[in-house]
């Protein structure tokens, strides 16, 4: 029997996975399956010791072998390079959404692009908590000193949410490569003697220790350098959840230290030692702050800061580049031709501005004044990264879950470094608070534009605009 007469006749296939995270056994089981013909409802994927469900409980056990002259799967690199994060998920669905994807891109290969997909989104959701439980486990791993026959020794306890402990394992061992340690998990365990890396069985929380001398020593120094000038509560719970903080030291001395903030910002306060730096943590402080800020020349040009707007809170914030002239003279951000025709296109997808909040990345009117017109000059990337500090402040009292960059300076504002419309448009980027990042060009670069180049211009900025929407209504 072929393998294409097997799947007429209704054959349900159970594959079961050896290891959580092995990304080259999926492949080779998806390849055959593709090769074979087999459509993703006809295949249960099961996770190591994990029954599948009740519906493929009798499925066919034996894999299909695929016809000779079938062709190989086609593949783009982004989808493997995604696949190879999104493997190492808890999800046991995983498997079952990359094999439906793999087959989705045999007829639609640039799948993988359309980021408004549901499937697409799935994935990168799935690459984004996968990624983010790798930086948690860098960030808060602990390594604790125990008794060992041999001398020195090591031992960290850790709890991942995903099955990154391989993946993580070449880290440890270049951070660490002249200790000998091993990190307990209960999705398995490491160990180092300084040469060679074995892998171990699950662990428990009682198998690790729970302290040694020198973590005295640590709490210490953490309470010496804690500035509660710079305390946002929020802000560090999102990045160390309370989850974490049993494996550090440090930690303990949190609920004291944070108890004791206000006391001792208002001593510092007091003594005229409060941090010049410190961000504005309203909306309204930011707009005192830029009316008479003039760190850049262009701040010290003829011209009248320009607040963002919008409500805080609002789901996604607009960027822009600078005030123009009539934005200026306004008071507001986008009023002008540019923020008109953003308007036209942001009702066009179903984005409603007044939910958003919109700014620009530098607060004052860069220009040159010729006779009676002031020619608009775009601002130079030091200036950018000056305005970035207030950029931030609006962002971090907003806390939008996505963010629109529109133009190059806008993008800067945000990444901290310059980078191509055309390669980063399309597609979301992390920021370091978990929120999303969408860059498209600036309305006004349409404007300059004439014929075909409008045109197309145009049509790349509305996909872009439409995948933020379709983003918005994900996230709602």
């Amino acid at each position: 029997m072929t393998a294409l007469q097997h799947v007429r006749l209704g054959a349900y296939h159970v594959v079961p996975m050896a290891a959580p995270d092995d990304f080259g056994e999926w492949r080779d089981h998806a390849r055959r399956m593709v090769m074979a013909d087999v459509p993703p409802d006809r295949i249960a994927w099961t996770e190591p010791g994990g029954p599948a469900g009740n519906l493929f409980t009798h499925g066919d056990r034996r894999l299909p072998v695929p016809d000779r002259d079938a062709a190989q799967p086609r593949v783009s690199r982004r989808f493997m390079e995604i696949a190879k994060t999104v493997i190492m998920h808890s999800d046991p669905e995983r498997f079952g959404l990359l094999y439906r994807v793999l087959w989705r891109l045999q007829s639609k290969p640039r799948l993988i692009e359309d980021a408004a997909d549901g499937d697409i989104r799935a994935m990168a959701d799935m690459a984004r908590a996968v990624r983010r439980d790798i930086h948690k486990m860098r960030a808060f791993l602990r390594f604790r000193e125990v008794e060992h026959e041999e001398g020195e020794y090591f031992v960290a306890w850790f709890e991942p949410f995903h099955h990154i402990l391989r993946h993580n394992a070449g880290f440890f061992t270049r951070r660490f490569a002249n200790m000998r340690w091993s990190i307990l998990t209960p999705r398995g365990s490491l160990h180092w003697d300084g040469e060679t890396l074995r892998e171990g069985p699950a662990a428990t929380r009682a198998d690790a220790p729970t302290g040694d001398p020198v973590e005295e020593m640590w709490r210490g120094y953490y309470a010496s350098i804690f500035n509660p000038a710079r305390l946002k509560i929020g802000a560090m719970l999102k990045e160390m959840p309370r989850k974490y903080w049993k494996n550090m030291p440090e930690a303990q001395l949190i609920p004291e230290l944070v108890a004791g903030a206000q006391a001792r910002e208002a001593a510092m306060v007091s003594a005229g030692a409060m941090d010049e730096e410190e961000r504005p943590e309203t909306l309204d402080a930011v707009d005192k702050a830029i009316h008479a800020c003039s760190r850049c020349p262009i701040g010290e040009l003829h011209n009248t800061a320009v607040m963002g707007e919008g409500p805080a809170g609002a789901p996604l914030m607009i960027v822009g580049e600078q005030p123009g002239d009539n934005e200026d003279l306004q008071g507001r951000p986008f009023v002008g031709p540019a923020g008109q025709l953003l308007d036209v296109h942001l009702e066009q997808v179903g984005i409603d501005r007044k939910a958003a909040y919109v700014t620009n990345a530098v607060k004052h009117f860069k220009y040159v004044q010729r006779g009676k017109r002031r020619l608009h000059q775009s601002p130079a990337a030091k200036e950018i990264d000056i305005c970035r500090w207030w950029v931030e402040a609006e962002r971090s009292i907003v806390k939008p879950g996505l963010v629109l960059a529109m133009g190059a300076s806008a993008a800067r504002a945000m990444l901290g470094k310059t980078v191509s419309i055309t390669k980063a448009r399309g597609k979301p980027i992390e920021l370091e608070d978990g929120s999303e990042l969408w860059v498209t060009a600036h309305p006004s670069y349409l404007l300059r534009l004439e014929g075909a180049a409008r045109e197309e211009q145009t049509r790349l900025f509305d996909q872009d605009l439409a995948a933020v929407a379709a983003r918005l209504k994900a996230l709602a």
